[in-house]
């Protein structure tokens, strides 16, 4: 396993929203300092590729999407219900466009 996940970062549902909560808050306050022109500046990702910081943090974004349309694939795959993304279903979509 790669570093940065396992077990030993929280067990257990309670320690699991505490960690997301500290690293969320991390986030925040780093996110909060950046300026215009950092965003324009180049950084490495862990693949050691130059990127604009910018284009680096609209990755983060659209891999936490694809991560969370995971989540939601399995718990459908388990007959879960979970809640539109949105505000509304496809099919509430539909029935409100008609109107």
């Amino acid at each position: 396993m790669y570093p940065g996940c396992g077990k030993e970062l929280a067990a257990g549902l309670d320690e699991t929203i505490h960690f997301f909560n500290r690293l969320h808050a991390e986030s925040v306050a780093i996110f909060s300092k950046l300026t215009p022109e950092n965003l324009k500046e180049k950084c490495i990702t862990p693949g050691e590729a130059p990127i604009t910081k910018w284009k680096w943090l609209r990755a983060m974004i659209e891999h936490e999407i694809h991560h969370r349309g995971q989540i939601f694939i399995y718990l459908s795959v388990l007959g879960i219900n979970t809640h539109p993304l949105f505000g509304l279903t496809s099919e509430e979509v539909l029935a409100v466009s008609k109107q």
